[in-house]
């Protein structure tokens, strides 16, 4: 009774959405706005395998690869800054000064160190994705029980057992949601990313649809991200609800106290 109760509240709002737009587009004259035979034509004659194969499994690689590293890189990072005072007042505000910085500017200085390929891209994800994930991390780290940090202390706790059992499960919770932060940054840079100097991906093929006035073919490219959005948003909650089961029952015993 449960699942369908979730489904219930998954689908109803864009089965509404969608009975809106199907309405709407068949009274709408305007060239811009496809109506249900156009779009269905559209995803039929362009997501073929061959066009997946080309376009679409490419880009979701590299969004897959820049995700990635920006969690490695961002907990690895922010675990570090975080554990050190001193370490943290020295580089505070060089990486304010690189956070302020749009990762989009960066991708023509991008282009002429690294050249248009893939590492390109994904150079470009990561720089835009790992700040949440560094910043949520650091500040998980400094946020740590005291009490629980003094008995560590007290029974001698160090090094790598410190980290694994008592540093990384306290900041977990924030290190997620600077994780789902990261993810929809991810997507947005990886459309960007393959909109320069690029001869294939999900964003090329949007902006070229764009530029030829195929649009029920462009509204198509925009509804595949939307669904990448939510396979992303769907796996995030999977694994967040496995990592973070012990948090939740904390938090479920404390509201019920």
């Amino acid at each position: 009774m449960k699942i369908l109760k979730d489904l219930f509240f998954i689908v109803t709002l864009p089965v509404l959405l969608l009975v809106a737009w199907v309405i709407w587009s068949s009274q709408s004259s305007s060239f811009f706005v496809p109506d249900w035979g156009q779009m269905t034509n559209a995803f039929s004659n362009v997501w073929t395998w061959n066009r997946i194969q080309s376009d679409l499994l490419p880009s979701v690689g590299r969004l897959f690869i820049g995700i990635v590293l920006s969690i490695v890189i961002g907990i690895i990072g922010g675990l570090l800054i975080g554990s050190f005072r001193w370490l943290r007042q020295l580089l505070e505000p060089t990486l304010e000064f690189f956070r302020a910085i749009p990762p989009t500017v960066l991708i023509p200085v991008m282009m002429l160190l690294i050249g248009i390929g893939d590492d390109m891209k994904v150079a470009v994800i990561v720089l835009g994705a790992v700040w949440p994930i560094l910043l949520n991390t650091i500040e998980g780290v400094r946020s740590m029980d005291e009490v629980l940090s003094d008995t560590s202390h007290t029974y001698g706790i160090t090094g790598f057992a410190l980290v694994r059992y008592l540093i990384l499960p306290s900041a977990l919770p924030q290190i997620m949601a600077g994780v789902r932060q990261s993810l929809s940054i991810a997507l947005i840079l990886m459309v960007i990313s393959e909109m320069f100097a690029s001869s294939a991906g999900l964003g090329y093929l949007i902006v070229q649809f764009q530029r030829s006035f195929a649009i029920p073919e462009m509204w198509s490219g925009i509804v595949v991200l939307g669904l990448i959005g939510v396979i992303l948003s769907f796996i995030f909650q999977a694994v967040e609800r496995v990592l973070l089961k012990w948090y939740h029952g904390q938090r479920e015993l404390e509201n019920a106290a």
